[in-house]
């Protein structure tokens, strides 16, 4: 189970229970009554790449119409099972030590600023020292929807009945007033949410939803915002 370290405006903070929200489930392909496989096969082998083949001596489209020199008769065709990463130089070498990564800057123009080697950023959702923040900035529903491209929504969930009356406390005022809470990591709660070791940061914002005695905490996550050309960013 996943874990987030949440604190609310009276500074009191709770472990919590993090869940992917489950899409509802459409039409589903295949045969109705039976179990519906995906299956890969191996399309080429490495000699029957254009690269190879272009290599070879003699006309490629007149060996390509004569016959079939891209189908090894033995290989293409199986079945493809486990696999693995491989890394590849830019000779199409296999390295046998996985590259070192190196972060690259570009500008607003497109041309390259600035260029350093990959550091190590951790998660920071789950920290008791400095916990995600419920931070007093409000914005309601509509504009964060014409505003904000999300890319995943996230549940937050009670692990006990303390934590019941946390959650539910934040999820009525969001709900009474029809706004969304923007979550914050940091000491001050301006960071970005990273929920895993060198993963994507992401803006959190904090949806509440009520029905008598249930609720419903969503947290929509964003790192892409909407803005006309020219406009300063939020």
């Amino acid at each position: 189970m996943r874990k987030i370290q949440l604190m609310n405006e009276e500074k009191r903070d709770a472990t919590l229970a993090l869940e992917s929200v489950k899409e509802k489930v459409g039409p589903v392909s295949g045969v109705p009554g039976k179990k519906l496989e995906f299956r890969r096969y191996l399309a080429t082998t490495e000699a029957g790449t254009f690269t190879k083949l272009s290599a070879q001596p003699g006309d490629l489209a007149q060996a390509l119409i004569d016959g079939d020199p891209e189908i090894d008769i033995e290989q293409v065709g199986k079945q493809v099972g486990d696999t693995q990463t491989v890394f590849l130089s830019s000779k199409g070498e296999v390295l046998h030590a996985s590259p070192k990564l190196v972060d690259v800057l570009f500008g607003p123009d497109g041309a390259e600023r600035e260029r350093k080697p990959a550091a190590d950023i951790p998660a920071n959702t789950n920290e008791k020292e400095s916990p995600v923040r419920f931070t007093p900035r409000r914005l309601p529903k509509a504009e964060v929807v014409t505003k904000f491209a999300f890319r995943r929504s996230i549940q937050i969930k009670h692990v006990d009945g303390l934590s019941f009356d946390f959650l539910f406390k934040m999820a009525k005022e969001l709900h009474d007033k029809g706004e969304l809470a923007l979550l914050g990591a940091g000491s001050k709660g301006r960071d970005p949410l990273i929920f895993q070791e060198n993963g994507s940061p992401y803006r959190g914002f904090l949806e509440g939803r009520v029905d008598g005695q249930k609720y419903k905490l969503l947290l929509h996550l964003s790192n892409l915002e909407l803005r006309a050309p020219g406009t300063a960013a939020t």
